[in-house]
């Protein structure tokens, strides 16, 4: 049971951190002047408010399952040292408290939206990274030592970067491209723009989580394959890389043809059919990026030496 709770509120954090921080570094570099201005084109203000303290709330629901995980204590007086240990004395507790103090600070930057709207979404997207950044503490690079601690830590954090900013791009489409929104040429000009802009992020992005992930593995594995296959932890691993192949092909998809569709769509006045299957393709990945989610959150709860010691 504790596992499962331990499994659903990492995949809430990586879902909910991720969507911080990249949708607010969509705006940045997707929009520009008074379409960052929440309700213009996207609800900035409700969504980072939003993400920002649910991922208060999901942090101090975090803590308090692990300290009662490590303790086996489940009475909160009883509990209570165990968390302030851990808050106060350990290298997972300074980061959780970084984290928060991070998502107080985009929450309240967001509020100035209306004001200075490219700033809001400055401070948001660079706190939603030290945000999202802080749970690489609670990977498996915390298990290392000396200097391959350290650039485990860089690797997975790039990693938890290039995937949020992928993530939130994905969901920002996705708001953009909705039914509703797609009824007037200007609107689905926008989204076009959107996606062009977003194309060489996205081949940086794809560069960045290729690399870190092999990096990652060699970390955590090392250069074998045969042993971890047959584990739980193989298998997992196994879903997570066909769905990102499969992610692959539908930016690909596009990218080189979707996009230049759309664009052809616009200028021959015909652009319904075109935004649809732009839709629908960035849903489909969408829908590809919360399962791997789903996956990473449970592969951080595996030890794959362990697994393959037991075999």
């Amino acid at each position: 049971m504790s596992d499962s709770v331990s499994i659903a509120l990492r995949f809430g954090l990586y879902v909910d951190l991720m969507l911080l921080f990249g949708v607010a570094l969509f705006g940045l570099y997707s929009l520009k002047g008074q379409e960052r201005i929440s309700g213009a084109v996207l609800p900035f203000r409700s969504m980072l408010t939003g993400t920002a303290v649910l991922g208060v709330l999901l942090s101090v629901a975090s803590m308090v399952v692990m300290a009662s995980a490590m303790s086996g204590e489940s009475d909160f007086a009883e509990l209570r040292p165990h968390i302030e240990m851990m808050v106060f004395e350990t290298d997972v507790g300074l980061a959780w408290v970084v984290r928060i103090v991070a998502l107080v600070i985009a929450s309240l930057a967001v509020m100035l939206n209306h004001r200075a709207p490219g700033f809001s979404l400055l401070i948001a997207s660079f706190a939603g990274a030290i945000a999202l950044a802080s749970l690489a503490w609670s990977g498996h690079g915390a298990m290392d030592e000396g200097s391959r601690r350290y650039w485990h830590f860089i690797t997975d954090i790039l990693h938890l970067l290039a995937s949020g900013a992928w993530f939130g791009a994905l969901v920002a489409l996705a708001l953009m491209a909705k039914i509703n929104d797609l009824q007037t040429e200007e609107r689905i000009r926008l989204l076009a723009r959107a996606v062009s802009r977003f194309e060489w992020v996205g081949a940086v992005i794809v560069a960045v989580i290729t690399v870190t992930g092999v990096v990652n593995y060699l970390f955590i594995v090392g250069p074998t394959l045969d042993d971890v296959l047959l584990s739980t932890y193989g298998i997992l691993l196994s879903i997570k890389i066909a769905l990102f192949a499969g992610m692959l092909v539908l930016a690909a998809l596009n990218r080189f043809h979707l996009g230049p569709f759309l664009q052809r769509s616009l200028r021959e006045g015909q652009y319904r059919v075109a935004a649809n299957m732009l839709r629908r393709s960035v849903v489909v990945e969408l829908t590809a990026a919360v399962l791997i989610m789903g996956l990473v959150a449970w592969l951080g709860t595996l030890s794959p030496e362990m697994e393959m010691t037991g075999q």
